[in-house]
Order: structure tokens, then sequence, then C-alpha cells
């Protein structure tokens, strides 16, 4: 039994050290990327942010007028992030590669978790084929190291807070890391309400000390925003719907189909909030459903999100990228490849915003991959079966407790 254990702890460190060296050569090359080249206008538009941020401070940035600038929609941990960034580019620190740092760390961070997660609900090597897709998949690779914005971070959070909550059992971090993911940004506020019922169902300790963890951490980086300026985040973040773009999901295919204007602007206005409400309704059911595979729930609702979202942007395309490897490695590289060749289409011409009918036409047939893969996440969650491997789902439910070895019978 001490043989077999100690040949399975190796395989896995062996795993672990080749998904580790892949991930870093990906965050080495994404890193290269940004540094060479010039990117999309939100890189100039994150400098403008900044240096507005450094005038005034990460606090009242929400109530100053920004000329020539579009709305500052961004949480206020992102807000401090800028603050730091722009002192590093007054240091000499070149801004281009700076701002899209954050991404490419974070894609870094999120294979890693990738192949924890999977290796406890597969198979060693589905966990390594997995990180490894996620290491390489192409829309991350575009949407990171070109593009930059926090998107790829906020998703990171996201994964760490299911992962420390289902598979570490550590809930106060878990809380953290659920807090700092909808600081950096809005969109996994998704998943939130699904890790609140995950702990809920591991018993009310677990819940409580995840809510400490969690509300510590958002009174302290919240706080002061909303006690200083809260119309103002109010109108810029909460609020915020996207830009006037359509070039990608439902309000595209509204667009196609004829559908009046003016019910597309309702959709488009309050009705985004009840898509908002129906996808967190729909992660805390299925996380209620099967609380030890949290991090499938949480790859669901990002990919429901993005599937049903009001606005279209092409870092977008980021949120479900590396979840899907979660959900299986067929329906990762699926969705990184048709989705992976319409961002690298776009960014190549430099028109993030404009996209061309053929571009269109394939973001069409993305959109119908990631719908036929969430699908999969979502039967995978209601079926209740477990994909075999040698390391168990772990149950949060249940304490936790040690294996040791029967004593021999010599």
């Amino acid at each position: 039994m001490n043989v077999r254990m100690s040949s399975l702890s190796w395989d896995v460190r062996k795993a672990r050290i080749a998904v580790l060296v892949v991930a870093a050569v990906a965050f080495v090359s994404k890193v290269a990327l940004a540094a060479f080249t010039r990117g999309p206008a939100d890189v100039r538009f994150f400098w403008g942010f900044a240096r507005a941020i450094a005038r005034t401070d990460p606090v009242r940035v929400y109530a100053e007028p920004l000329p020539w600038l579009p709305v500052y929609n961004h949480p206020p941990l992102a807000s401090w992030m800028l603050l730091g960034m722009e002192w590093l580019a007054q240091h000499g620190v070149p801004w281009r590669p700076l701002i899209r740092f954050p991404a490419c760390l974070a894609d870094l961070i999120t294979v890693l978790l990738v192949f924890e997660i999977v290796r406890r609900r597969a198979r060693l090597r589905t966990a390594v084929a997995c990180a490894l897709g996620a290491a390489l998949c192409p829309v991350l690779v575009a949407t990171s190291g070109y593009h930059g914005n926090t998107d790829s971070v906020a998703v990171m959070f996201a994964f760490a807070a299911a992962y420390l909550l289902t598979d570490r059992r550590m809930p106060r971090a878990a809380g953290v890391a659920a807090a700092l993911c909808v600081s950096v940004k809005i969109v996994p506020v998704v998943a939130v309400p699904l890790l609140f019922v995950a702990a809920l169902r591991a018993g009310r300790p677990v819940l409580l000390r995840f809510t400490a963890g969690f509300s510590a951490v958002f009174l302290v980086i919240w706080g002061p925003v909303l006690a200083t300026v809260p119309g103002a985040l109010k109108a810029n973040v909460l609020e915020y719907a996207g830009g006037n773009f359509s070039f990608w999901g439902i309000i595209r295919f509204a667009r196609w189909a004829g559908v009046p204007e003016p019910y597309v602007a309702l959709v488009r206005g309050d009705g985004h909030f009840l898509i908002v409400a129906a996808i967190m309704a729909a992660g805390a059911w299925l996380a209620w459903r099967r609380p030890a595979d949290t991090p499938v729930a949480v790859a669901v609702s990002l990919g429901l999100l993005l599937a049903l979202s009001t606005a279209s942007g092409v870092q977008y395309l980021a949120w479900p990228a590396a979840g899907l490897f979660v959900i299986g490695l067929r329906q990762g590289i699926a969705y990184g490849v048709v989705v992976g060749g319409v961002t690298a289409s776009v960014y190549s011409g430099q028109r993030p915003v404009h996209w061309t009918d053929t571009e269109m036409a394939f973001g069409a047939l993305g959109w119908a991959v990631l719908v036929v893969c969430v699908a999969t996440g979502v039967h995978r969650l209601l079926s209740g079966a477990e994909p075999p491997g040698p390391v168990p789902a772990v149950d949060i439910a249940k304490p936790r407790t040690e294996t040791r070895p029967a004593p021999s019978a010599t």
C-alpha cells in the first residue's frame, strides 16, 4: 500500500513539474508578445485611466470627468493595481508589456489550478492534457498576451476560490479569493452565489469562515468607494452594460433575425440584469446539487455568461476558455481552436471592434460550440456520474480524514 501511494505521489509530482514547465514557457511567450506588439486601444486607455488615478486617487476617480476616455468601469482593486503600475511606468518600466503582465501571470496560475482541479476528478493524464491545453489555448494567448485587460485575472481568482473551498477546504482563503475576483472585474459575480451555496452545503462553520474572509476583503476594498462616491460607482461599474458593439452572441443573432431595435435595446438595458440573475440562480442550483464539483459549476456559469452576454468584446472570449478544460478536454480544445481562430484574425488586423462578415460567421460557430460545451458541463453536474480516475472528487460536506495504510499482516 505504501509503495502504491508513493508511486502515485511521485507521478503527480512529475506531472505537476511538466505542467509548470509548459505553463512557464507559455507565460514567457505571452510576455514577449506583449513586449513586442502595440496592442489594442485598451492599452492606451488604461494608461489614461492610470494617469487619472494618479492625479486624483483610486477612490474618487469614479466621479472624475475623463474626456477622451471610455467609461471607467473597473472595480476598486483594479484602480489600486493601475496606481501601482503608473508608479512603475514613471520609474522606467515600459507600459505596454506592464499592463498586460497581470493577465499573463494569471493565466499561468489558472493552468496550475486546472491541473489540480481536474486531477481530483479524472485520470492524471487527463489532468495533464487539460492543463497543457489551457496553457496553449489560442484564445488566452491572444487575449492576455496581446490585449491584456483584467478578465483573466478575475477568472483566476474565481477558480482559486472554488479550488480552495472545495479541494483544499480552506474556506477563509476561498472567501478572500471570491472577494478579490469581483474586485478586479465584476464579471465573476455570477460565480459568487454558487460559492456561498457550496460553503453552506459544507456546514455552518465553513459558511461562517467563508463569509468572514469574503466580507473582510470586500469591505476593505469596496468600503471607501461605497462611502465616498456610491452614485458614480453604481453608474460606472454596477450598471455598466458594455459597449455598443454587437459582433458576437444573442444580440448579433437578434439583429441578423431582424428583431425590432426597441426589443434589442430592452434586452441590452434592464434585460441584461435578468440574464445575470438567471445565471446566478442556475449556478447556485448546480452547486447545491453537486457541491463537490463547485469548480465545474464556476466553469459552467462563466460559459453561460458569455453565451448570453448582451455586450461584445474580444477580451470577453477569455471568460470560459480555461474553465472549459475543467469541464472536459474536448470541450476546451474545440472552443480554443474555433474561437482562437477568430481572435487571431481580429487582432492580426488590429481592429478588435470591427469584425468582418467572415469573422462574425466563425464567431457564430464559436458561440454554438460554447453552448454545446456548457451543456455537457451541465449534464455532467446533473448526471451525478464521476469520471473514472485514481483520485476521487472531494466531498466538502464531509470532514477531512487521513488515509492510513492497513497494518501489515507480518
